[in-house]
């Protein structure tokens, strides 16, 4: 298994800037699925009432697609990636207030250009 991918040898480009693809070792992907707890269906119902930021809704969406990132930097080490290239998110409502969120890209090997 790779060592760590750091959080600057990932892209939504499909190049890494000063590095040449030498390998593409497939896609990769990470999938979470969350639900709101009662409690916080009902907090964030309240924070609809004053409007603006709905802040218990933003932090379970953040936590969740960062939970899928990490995954698929998980997977991309698994192939022996130093990089992931062409990220992409994608959520999907499984039912009634429990959501999927995949982010998947390339597993890719790269070298510096000098």
């Amino acid at each position: 298994m790779a060592g760590p991918i750091d959080h600057s040898m990932t892209t939504t480009a499909f190049a890494l800037d000063g590095y040449r693809t030498t390998h593409n070792l497939g896609v990769v992907r990470g999938v979470t699925v969350r639900s709101r707890s009662v409690f916080g269906t009902i907090g964030a119902s309240l924070q609809t009432l004053v409007g603006g930021n709905i802040t218990l809704l933003s932090e379970l969406c953040e936590k969740t697609r960062a939970a899928a990132f990490e995954l698929m930097l998980d997977h991309a080490r698994e192939f022996g990636a130093n990089a992931v290239i062409g990220i992409h998110y994608d959520a999907t409502e499984v039912m009634q207030g429990v959501t999927e969120v995949l982010c998947y890209g390339t597993a890719v090997i790269v070298t510096r250009v000098t």
